[in-house]
């Protein structure tokens, strides 16, 4: 068995891999997100992405790999994150700090106190730990793991803007079907037509039922400036499915999945 997830070693995807792997289930890292999704589909495995975060708000690019392939959600997990502020240097002699974007905006306030580092962004946390480990006067947001991998001293702990700071991760597969007792469906709506009322009538649906919605964001649709689609995740009842039949009678419906929710790890 594999388990694919967004890398190098050291990044907070590779932590919650190790947490949640199963017995001899070997990790493979891969360096994007979309890297993550093509692996699911060619090999068959499961794979591990961030979807959201409490500070920063949605992933664009797993956004996008669950609306562009056929990958379905099969689970949820929720783990808090905490950051940390790494050099081999003194705080006046550090001329740059790396850090990844999501990590700097879950970061900004304290960044925004460090005005004589120039910020540059990486594609991972376990990047940004590795190029502090050999540039001259330089730091690095990070993670726990990521410090003890390149030898950095952590100058500061719990950098992160809030304590409550919490990713959510999917696990995703290969057209894996509903389980019969699902907590927590995934949609996506993609309107057939612009026109007045429509999302007032999707979201009547769910209001008639009275099922609750645990999450809507809309996110442009690249088919031209003023047109979006709509990920809804909502809360299921016995008739869940009939809910999603609704939908498709007033507007386009891409199913993500059915999945039961997981603790905080």
């Amino acid at each position: 068995m594999t388990l694919a997830a967004l890398g190098p070693k050291g990044t907070f995807s590779c932590e919650l891999a190790e947490k949640i792997r199963n017995e001899n289930e070997e990790i493979l890292m891969f360096p994007t997100i979309r890297d993550v999704f093509t692996a699911v589909l060619e090999k068959n495995i499961r794979g591990i992405v961030p979807v959201e975060n409490s500070e920063a708000g949605g992933v664009g690019e797993t956004l996008d790999g669950l609306l562009q392939t056929e990958c379905r959600i099969t689970a949820e997990y929720f783990m808090p994150i905490r950051h940390f502020f790494v050099s081999r240097y003194k705080p006046d002699e550090i001329s740059v700090i790396y850090t990844h974007p999501q990590s700097h905006e879950q970061c900004s306030i304290y960044l925004n106190g460090m005005k004589k580092a120039a910020l540059i962004h990486t594609s991972s946390n376990a990047q940004s730990a590795k190029e502090a480990s050999f540039i001259s006067g330089s730091a690095a947001v990070t993670t726990e793991s990521a410090a003890k991998l390149y030898d950095l001293p952590i100058l500061q702990k719990d950098i992160q803007n809030s304590l409550n700071n919490t990713t959510r991760f999917l696990e995703i597969s290969a057209g894996e079907k509903n389980p019969d007792d699902p907590e927590k469906c995934s949609v996506v709506i993609i309107p057939r037509e612009n026109r007045p009322g429509l999302l007032y009538g999707i979201l009547g649906i769910f209001a008639q039922r009275g099922i609750n919605l645990t999450r809507i964001e809309s996110r442009p649709s690249k088919e031209g400036i003023g047109r979006y689609v709509f990920f809804i995740d909502f809360e299921t009842d016995p008739g869940w499915q009939a809910t999603i039949t609704e939908l498709k009678k007033i507007t386009g419906v891409k199913e993500l999945g059915c999945y039961r929710k997981k603790d905080y790890v």
